[in-house]
């Protein structure tokens, strides 16, 4: 990883930046989309749009650009799977609920939780 980046998981994002950023990667996922268009529907100006495309580009979000028009260039699914996701404010017991099952999901929450709280897989 490079000097001054922040993996994945260590980033935060306030919840209205990453709803802003979720409706810029639907905006642009499999159209070509107008700058001014893209500020207009997101309500942001310039200097924070770019500051959106540079994370978005940081988080390996594939961006097409001709300079004036903007398009996702992978599928917005594998977008999302790289977008942080804002606090939700959950307390440690909910979050050891939540981590309760089978999924990939579940199984990333635990390993996150077990990280911390030194149980190395251990039951709760």
């Amino acid at each position: 990883m490079a000097r001054g980046q922040t993996p994945t998981l260590a980033r935060t994002i306030t919840a209205p930046r990453a709803a802003r950023l979720y409706r810029l990667l639907s905006l642009m996922d499999g159209t070509h989309r107008a700058r001014a268009t893209l500020l207009k529907r997101l309500k942001v100006d310039l200097r924070g749009f770019y500051r959106d495309l540079e994370l978005l580009r940081s988080l390996g979000v594939a961006v097409e650009s001709d300079g004036e028009r903007y398009l996702l260039t992978g599928t917005l699914d594998d977008a999302l799977k790289t977008l942080p996701f804002p606090d939700p404010g959950l307390s440690l017991r909910d979050a050891l609920q939540l981590a309760n099952g089978r999924t990939d999901a579940h199984k990333k929450l635990r390993t996150r939780i077990d990280t911390f709280i030194g149980t190395n897989g251990k039951d709760h």
